[in-house]
C-alpha cells in the first residue's frame, strides 16, 4: 500500500498516480500473483481521500481525471466507487474475483466507466473513487484455523450486527489467520473498540492475539482515543500519523 499527499497540486497528485499505476501494471502479472485478499487488479483500489471535509469535491474532480487518464492513457478500465461511484464500496466489484468481475461485464450487469469493457489479462481493471478517510487494521491471530478468523470477522463487522461502518475478513496466512478489517467511520466506532471485541472473541475461542497491522496512515483523532496499547501495536511511530506526516 501508498500514500500519497498532494502538496502541490490535484493536478501533479493525479499525474503520479497514473504514473504508479503504470508501474504496477509493469511488475505485476495477475495470472502469476498469488495472495489471499480480495483484487481486481494490480493497482486495484486508488482512493482520492480529502484530509479536510470540506475538500470532498476537489477529491471527486481529481477521482474523475484520474479514471479517464488512466483509460486513455494506460488502455484500462476503470469502475468508480465512493463518492463517484453511487456510494458503492470496492467489495461490490471484488466479489468472484477478476473473472466474475468479466463475467457481470460481459452480461450487461456492469460496464466500466471509462476504458475498454475487456479486463486485462494480466494488470484486471482499477478501481478510482473518492472517499473519507478510514482505518484499515489486521489482526493476527496464533492459529490456522480460518473457520475461527472468519467466525471472529462476523461478530464485528456491520453487515452481521457487529460494529456500525467496519468491514471484516477471516483470512488465511502463512501458519496464522487474520481478522483483516475497515473501520469506514471512526466517528461511530473507535478502533480500539474494535479490537478489544475480537480479542475478547479470540480469549473465548481459546486462541492468543499474536499482534495488530496498521496498513497504511493513521488519523490522528484515532491514534489519540486509542494509543498504543489497546491496539497491540508495540509501539505508536509518529510518521504513522496522517496529519503529523503531512506536517513533515
Amino acid at each position: 500500500m501508498f500514500t500519497l499527499a498532494g502538496i502541490d497540486g490535484d493536478d501533479a497528485l493525479v499525474e503520479s498516480l497514473v504514473a504508479g499505476i503504470g508501474r504496477s501494471r509493469e511488475l505485476v502479472d495477475l495470472r502469476r500473483h498469488e495472495g489471499v485478499h480480495p483484487r481486481v487488479g494490480a493497482a486495484d483500489v486508488v482512493p482520492l481521500v480529502p484530509i479536510r471535509p470540506g475538500d470532498m469535491d476537489r477529491a471527486r474532480a481529481a477521482a474523475l481525471a484520474l479514471g479517464q487518464r488512466v483509460a486513455d492513457e494506460l488502455g484500462l478500465p476503470v469502475f468508480l466507487y465512493g463518492e463517484v461511484g453511487e456510494g458503492r464500496r470496492p467489495a461490490f466489484f471484488r466479489r468472484g474475483g477478476l473473472e466474475a468481475l468479466q463475467a457481470r461485464v460481459d452480461a450487461g450487469e456492469l460496464a466500466p466507466d471509462f476504458g475498454p469493457r475487456q479486463l486485462d489479462p494480466t494488470a484486471g481493471a482499477v478501481l478510482v473513487g473518492a472517499r473519507a478517510p478510514l482505518v484499515a487494521f489486521n489482526v493476527d491471530l496464533a492459529t490456522d484455523d480460518v473457520e475461527v478468523a472468519r467466525a471472529i470477522a462476523a461478530t464485528v463487522r456491520e453487515a452481521g450486527g457487529g460494529f456500525p461502518g467496519v468491514q471484516a475478513l477471516g483470512l488465511s496466512l502463512a501458519g496464522r489467520t487474520q481478522v483483516s478489517m475497515n473501520l469506514l467511520d471512526t466517528s461511530r466506532t473507535a478502533l480500539h473498540e474494535v479490537v478489544a471485541r475480537v480479542t475478547a472473541e479470540a480469549v473465548a475461542r481459546g486462541v492468543e492475539v499474536l499482534g495488530g497491522e496498521l496498513v497504511g496512515l493513521l488519523p490522528a483523532a484515532v491514534a489519540i482515543a486509542a494509543a498504543a496499547g489497546p491496539l497491540a501495536l508495540p509501539g505508536l511511530d509518529p510518521s504513522r500519523i496522517l496529519e503529523l506526516r503531512l506536517l513533515g
